[in-house]
């Protein structure tokens, strides 16, 4: 079984959380979408929408993140002969339906510093158009990633568009707050793939420098929060990268080689 994903992506985090917590090996493969890896023609044929991550089982390929991670589920269930895990219930799956409805590029991108954020996007549009003149068989959905590229630059100057992404994130919030206030985990007594899916939520935030404002005013949020970063599984899909100072680490890695990449015009 191949992963193709990134620390970066919310999603993949998701996903690479699930396959911790049920133990399952996988072989593990970067694609850092900042830097257009995701542009690449080998990987764009696999996945047109240049979306992670991509999970990919002999030649059974899934894109959808709530279907891998049920996928994987089933899985760890077959592996243990149903002696020791189950499928999820209809609350689990409700509530990691109800989680990943929540998009979180509009709210990311909207508290990148503009500089930064102006400059990654126009190395990528360069990659796309590089990559375009390396595979013409694709340049019709390279187009369309361009187009997509503009289209977001666009809705990030409609403060409309930025409301509602807010909005949606705090009513999510307060509903898990107000669940969290009738049992210790989204879904009842024990940890489930429903807090698989909201760790990386949480970890977002406090990535982006808002823990004060959207976790530690729930006060429910913040205890469950304390817990969650105790799992192995957070220490090695999240903690890794972007615990303190590893954070900076992490993102001045990229940067450097957006910077260098940009000076050299090799996209």
């Amino acid at each position: 079984m191949q992963l193709y994903h990134h620390p970066y992506s919310l999603d993949s985090q998701k996903v690479r959380l699930a396959l911790e917590e049920r133990n399952i090996d996988y072989t593990s493969y970067h694609v850092n979408p900042i830097t257009g890896k995701n542009m690449d023609a080998s990987f764009f044929r696999m996945n047109p929408a240049a979306k992670l991550p991509v999970f990919q089982n002999g030649s059974y390929i899934l894109f959808n993140t709530i279907d891998i991670i049920q996928y994987i589920e089933r899985i760890a269930v077959v592996s243990s002969g149903g002696n020791t895990l189950t499928l999820s219930s209809e609350e689990v799956v409700g509530w990691m339906k109800k989680i990943q409805e929540w998009n979180p590029k509009f709210f990311t991108l909207s508290h990148v510093p503009e500089k930064y954020r102006m400059f990654a996007c126009k190395f990528k549009r360069r990659v796309v158009i590089a990559r375009m003149a390396e595979a013409p068989d694709l340049a019709s959905a390279y187009h369309r990633k361009l187009r997509e590229a503009h289209d977001t630059e666009d809705k990030l100057r409609n403060p409309e568009v930025l409301r509602r992404d807010k909005d949606h994130l705090v009513r999510l919030l307060d509903e898990v707050e107000t669940k969290l206030g009738e049992t210790p985990y989204l879904a009842g007594e024990e940890f489930t793939l429903a807090d698989v899916m909201l760790i990386p939520v949480l970890a977002r935030l406090v990535l982006l420098n808002l823990e004060d404002e959207y976790i530690n005013t729930r006060p429910n949020i913040a205890e469950y929060w304390n817990l969650l970063k105790q799992r192995p599984s957070y220490r090695k899909v999240i903690g890794k990268y972007f615990n303190g100072w590893k954070r900076y680490k992490t993102l001045l890695r990229t940067w450097c080689f957006l910077r260098v990449r940009s000076m050299l015009k090799r996209f």
